[in-house]
């Protein structure tokens, strides 16, 4: 998590625009809505708002650090680091 984070800060806004930031800010989401999930069952997650492109790194550090804090299970980390790693090739950095 933190690796991506950190090629979100350091790529140009010109990749940002370009995806990069869009595929943060979606892995991110699904983060948040599977911790609210965990967090209180039943309840409908509320979408997490795009802060814009220069704030995507933080949004998904902030995410994968709340889910992580819910996780029970050693195949709950590995799916969420997936779902990190899948976003991070997509985005290109």
């Amino acid at each position: 998590m933190d690796h991506f984070a950190d090629r979100l800060r350091a790529a140009p806004q010109s990749r940002l625009q370009r995806g990069a930031a869009g595929e943060a800010l979606a892995v991110a989401r699904e983060l948040s809505r599977r911790a609210q999930l965990l967090e209180e069952p039943g309840a409908e997650p509320r979408e997490m708002p795009d802060a814009g492109m220069f704030a995507a790194a933080d949004q998904l550090l902030v995410a994968a650090h709340d889910l992580a804090l819910l996780l029970r299970s050693d195949d709950e980390v590995a799916e969420a680091v997936r779902l990190v790693e899948e976003a991070r090739q997509r985005a290109g950095v």
